[in-house]
């Protein structure tokens, strides 16, 4: 009986190996150029799509799914296929256990009275667009219902995990030019010009990176581009840290935002695919808890590094590694993890349905279901689904011809093919069929992101204008002193000194902040070790007097003399006034709070996404961050703006939560990272636009601010009740 058993499965090898080879071969001769559509595909019947099952996991029926008691012999194992099909042909992928993707042998085409024979003739393009209209709406079907079989578990969480690291590197990328700017500048000698661009190249960056990476994400895949995104966010960040001039800093600043900009598109393309139907706005709206965790690690970071400037330094003049580099480099670790977290993570299965890999697809959504069966505690259940349904692919006759040339020709050919099929896919997202939507979702993102954006920057610098304005009136006046022979080796601060007289006096190894001297005579005086913040000798005379180390130069002596005197050994560095107590903690400490006040407004949305829907959430958010813009005017101290900050941050989270789910949910999974990476690039020249306006009203006027802010809101939350509502639909 053994000999017996062994002789057949010898035989079964043998056979499976001829035919394999004259596959193989056959495949050589005939090429690629034969039309394996299955058009069988769009004959089958879903009835059992429109039949309500109150099962947890839908009954096995022909077509589409195993009868389980195929295998009460071989163990219930979900691989029983074993290379085999009912005619006992041998298939790609046997060895895996994948299903036969042809479903016109078997039940496939049961009921079908007569089948057409398959044909080779070139059809028209628009039966072709309609055939893969068809296909997608089919598999959107039962690609819904396998979720449901697959589950919620240990998969999906695990997957939150690891794209909450991509998004908190999003987070963090926003707060760490602001961070860094107070100490770099004095490092990098930045003129307010320098600065203002340096907080804008990152928005630029992302700009450019959510636009790039969502195109690319959908041709050639979710995981790959968010991985190549990543790395090269990760990469730049660390060159970041570690250059010393402005332009090359600027330079690895921008390619470090061009790398993330792409994580925003594509991570919530990428879980959303994931996700069954009624958990899909809940648990999209507990992923963007993670862009306030990265808020918060930066404020965190911030406050325990930067401070620290003994954790610096120097190998000569030329290269210095300060306290705020090492933030710089520590703010690179979400991104890292991300990386490392996201290679033991699959490829989406509808990604690889929607380009016709159906093995692929079937592999990774069985992945899905083992994993959540085991954590589950049933790992006897079996992934019963058998064929899915693939759409029919516009380029499957283009080859690659094997003449083309050197490889750099090859990839030129391949670069522009991909640039062709990215740009048509921006193009289909302005169709007829897409155009309304996308021009709705414009507005209602550039307005939200153009008051969100706007606001936010803005009241920082309100804050520090509050404080100028405070620090001011405790400014104290000397006039007509007299000094002879007198030594300052103590700070000046916050004084003027008017029509003073100084004779033979020292001032030395001293710190002068905010210190005017007008209309004062200097006479055989000596200065020496003085480091000075925004201070300033006006209509002075000064007689035989003489500087040593100090950094006072030129531009500090404003309409004044200098007769007989002397600089000698000036202090090398920046022209320019810097505090050295720039109140560094006070703005990580506001932005921790900023930060943290999302927490509540996240979990609410979370919560209610499902119940009352995308569309009154988003209406709703808008409306109560329009009122509680109005309130800012109201807001006379520094206490009071950094609660009405809190106040507008906690609400407003509703309304960008609720914008996300709906972007991933308005569009097609072929175009949905393109559309999301075009809004959200949208969204970054709408900060910029944002940033520029409310900034330059920073001590004029609070009106103009609080105005276009509440009437952005207010448009964006009409526009948002004309949108369709996705609640309870099934992922297109």
């Amino acid at each position: 009986m053994d000999d017996a058993y062994r002789d057949r499965t010898a035989f079964i090898r043998s056979a499976k190996d001829i035919a394999k080879e004259v596959k193989r071969h056959a495949a050589k001769k005939v090429g690629r150029g034969l039309d394996k559509v299955q058009d069988e595909y769009t004959k089958k019947s879903y009835s059992r799509f429109e039949e309500d099952d109150d099962d947890d996991y839908p009954q096995p029926q022909d077509g589409y799914y195993r009868s389980d008691t195929q295998n009460e012999d071989e163990g219930a194992s979900s691989d029983a296929t074993e290379g085999h099909d009912e005619d006992d042909e041998i298939y790609e992928g046997e060895y895996q256990g994948i299903p036969h993707a042809d479903s016109s042998k078997g039940d496939g085409m049961s009921g079908v009275k007569g089948s057409q024979p398959v044909t080779t003739e070139f059809r028209d393009f628009s039966d072709l667009a309609g055939e893969r209209r068809k296909d997608r709406e089919e598999l959107a079907q039962q690609y819904e219902t396998i979720l449901q079989e697959c589950g919620h578990g240990r998969f999906q969480w695990t997957l939150y995990f690891v794209l909450g690291l991509a998004l908190m590197a999003d987070g963090v990328e926003i707060f760490v030019v602001g961070f860094v700017l107070p100490s770099a500048e004095k490092d990098m000698c930045l003129s307010d010009s320098n600065k203002g661009m340096l907080g804008l190249i990152v928005y630029l960056g992302m700009m450019v990176g959510a636009f790039l990476w969502g195109g690319l994400a959908d041709r050639i895949g979710r995981r790959q581009c968010l991985l190549i995104s990543l790395s090269i966010n990760s990469v730049f960040a660390f060159f970041s840290s570690f250059v010393q001039g402005y332009s090359t800093f600027l330079f690895c600043r921008l390619l470090s935002g061009v790398g993330i900009g792409g994580s925003i598109p594509i991570v919530f393309s990428y879980f959303s695919e994931f996700l069954a139907q009624e958990k899909r706005g809940e648990h999209l709206s507990w992923l963007c808890m993670f862009w306030m965790i990265g808020g918060i690690y930066a404020s965190a970071m911030a406050w325990a590094i930067i401070p620290h400037y003994g954790w610096s330094f120097a190998m000569g003049s030329a290269y210095q590694f300060h306290s705020w580099r090492v933030f710089v480099l520590v703010c690179a670790f979400p991104s890292v993890f991300a990386i490392a977290a996201l290679t033991s993570m699959p490829e989406s299965p509808r990604f690889f349905l929607e380009n016709g890999k159906h093995d692929e697809g079937w592999m990774v959504l069985k992945q899905v279901h083992d994993t959540n069966m085991r954590a589950k505690g049933h790992p006897e259940r079996v992934f019963s689904v058998t064929n899915i349904k693939t759409v029919k692919q516009m380029d499957e006759l283009v080859e690659m011809p094997t003449n083309t040339g050197a490889w750099p020709r090859r990839w030129k050919i391949r670069l522009t093919s991909l640039f062709h099929q990215v740009r048509a896919n921006f193009l289909e997202c302005f169709s007829p069929e897409c155009r309304r939507t996308t021009l709705m979702m414009m507005a209602v993102w550039f307005t939200m992101s153009f008051s969100y954006y706007g606001l936010t920057v803005w009241f920082p610098d309100m804050i520090k204008y509050m404080q100028r304005q405070e620090y001011a009136l405790r400014t104290k006046v000397f006039t007509k002193e007299k000094l002879e022979h007198f030594t300052f080796n103590f700070t000046l601060e916050n004084q003027i000194h008017r029509n003073g007289e100084y004779f033979n006096d020292k001032f030395l190894n001293l710190k002068m902040k905010s210190v005017i001297f007008e209309d004062s005579l200097f006479e055989e005086c000596y200065f020496e070790d003085i480091t000075s913040t925004n201070t300033f000798f006006k209509n002075c005379t000064f007689i035989s007097t003489h500087f040593y180390n100090t950094d006072l130069f030129q531009y500090r002596f404003v309409n004044s003399k200098l007769i007989n005197s002397t600089f000698l050994h000036n202090k090398e560095g920046c022209m320019l006034d810097f505090g050295d107590d720039n109140n560094a903690y006070m703005i990580y400490f506001v932005s921790f709070l900023g930060t943290l006040a999302v927490l509540p407004g996240n979990i609410v949305s979370a919560l209610l996404m499902d119940k009352i829907g995308r569309l009154r959430m988003l209406a709703g958010s808008s409306v109560m961050s329009c009122i509680s813009c109005f309130f800012l005017s109201f807001g006379s101290n520094e206490s009071a703006m950094i609660a009405l900050l809190c106040l507008f941050g906690g609400v407003s989270i509703a309304s960008w939560n609720a914008l996300d789910v709906l972007t991933v949910e308005l569009y097609p999974s072929d175009k949905r990272c393109t559309a999301f990476g075009f809004l959200n690039a949208l969204c970054k020249l709408a900060a910029v636009l944002g940033i520029s306006i409310f900034t330059s009203f920073v001590g004029i006027t609070k009106a103009v601010p609080i105005l276009f802010a509440s009437g952005a809101l207010a448009v964006g939350s009409f526009l948002a009740l004309k949108l369709p509502e996705t609640r309870g639909q099934v992922l297109q």
